[in-house]
């Protein structure tokens, strides 16, 4: 799987076994239509501080990463029917603001949405 964080391909992490996922430089969280959290890798486990026994099932917007519950991350989810973008962005739940790099990707044929988090730059 490509190791690049603006290059992996959605199609990539959602055929990927976890060990793959959880190889990966960077934080992949997958969730499905509903929200639930079904992908939580090693790297954004470690990040965040949360193990995946306290994320996967949960609601995504609403349990995991509430701050990211607005028109800049969730909204564009739910308003695009694809999505390959990156953004800056801050997160500050549960934690001191941590400016990081967000890319949002959801694809026609895959259930699975996925936002990566790069924390190394904002820019």
């Amino acid at each position: 799987m490509n190791q690049k964080f603006e290059e992996v391909r959605i199609e990539e992490l959602a055929t990927s076994a976890a060990e793959e996922v959880d190889a990966l430089p960077f934080g992949v969280i997958g969730f499905t239509l509903d929200g639930t959290v079904t992908v939580y890798n090693a790297t954004e486990s470690t990040n965040a501080g949360l193990s995946p026994k306290r994320v996967l099932g949960k609601h995504f917007f609403e349990e995991v990463a509430p701050c990211m519950n607005n028109f800049m991350v969730a909204q564009r989810f739910d308003d695009a029917d694809e999505l390959d973008d990156i953004i800056p962005y801050v997160l500050t739940l549960r934690m001191r603001p941590t400016p990081v790099r967000l890319r949002l990707l959801k694809a026609h044929g895959c259930a699975t949405r996925f936002v990566l988090i790069e924390r190394r730059t904002a820019n």
